[in-house]
């Protein structure tokens, strides 16, 4: 099955990959002369549509359309063999915004993370949307697809990972006390339940972002984002 993704800096961070490309749909009239060069250079199908034409593509498309192969999804054995001592993977536990699933994407590329699980059913899952806002981190990081959580968590512990949710629960400790080394997993909830009660009694450490104004949340590809340069923090310090 075919997917498009959408926009001039996504198709031309794919082109640069030396992705497969199946055909890139690009504008008569408001041709971007750096990706046609990009494409004549990699070979590639290109047809030429009018404006008007573009209408049948979603989304802010910025006259740069790509048909691809369906989203690489990976199993847990094919990421988690071969792993480091200091692997690092995300758990998203009914993630349901694909603006968050890309945002995280794009911050699991940048913080070194191996990984990005996430059910098969009730939740998001690859779009061009999250494509999108990935800005071609759907690619580098790598999106592993499982039908039990709980069972994941568990066989992740034989592994010899620690388990983090983020959670803000009276037993939550600061996530500055947290120690991030060695085989690590995070575990973020959904945007408006956070994390399932079931999978939270498999977690080995919970911690929660201080709050100190009147919001008593925040977003959870933000969330993401704090634990993740925490970890890197960790890891790598300023020296």
């Amino acid at each position: 099955m075919a997917q498009y993704i959408y926009g001039k800096n996504v198709v031309k961070q794919w082109i640069l990959n030396h992705n497969k490309i199946n055909r890139l749909y690009l504008s008569k009239d408001k041709t971007d002369q750096e990706i046609r060069l990009m494409a004549q250079k990699e070979n590639l199908s290109i047809v030429l549509l009018t404006n008007k034409e573009f209408e049948r593509f979603e989304g802010l498309h910025q006259h740069v359309v790509a048909e691809i192969d369906d989203f690489k999804i990976y199993t847990l054995k094919e990421v988690t063999d071969g792993l480091s001592d200091s692997a690092l993977l995300i758990i998203l536990d009914g993630l349901e915004d694909p603006h968050n699933l890309g945002a995280i994407l794009r911050t699991a590329d940048a913080t070194e993370v191996d990984g990005i699980i996430i059910p098969k059913h009730g939740s998001v899952h690859l779009t061009p949307t999250v494509a999108k806002v990935s800005t071609g981190a759907i690619d580098t990081v790598k999106t592993i697809e499982v039908i039990n959580l709980t069972q994941t968590v568990e066989t992740l512990k034989k592994l010899g990972f620690w388990i983090f949710g983020a959670e803000f629960t009276p037993k939550a400790i600061d996530y500055r006390k947290a120690d991030f080394k060695g085989k690590v997993c995070l575990v973020i909830g959904s945007e408006g339940k956070g994390i399932s009660p079931l999978l939270l009694k498999h977690v080995d450490v919970v911690v929660k972002l201080p709050m100190y104004g009147q919001v008593t949340s925040l977003n959870a590809s933000v969330s993401t984002a704090v634990l993740l340069y925490e970890v890197l923090n960790q890891r790598h310090p300023l020296k």
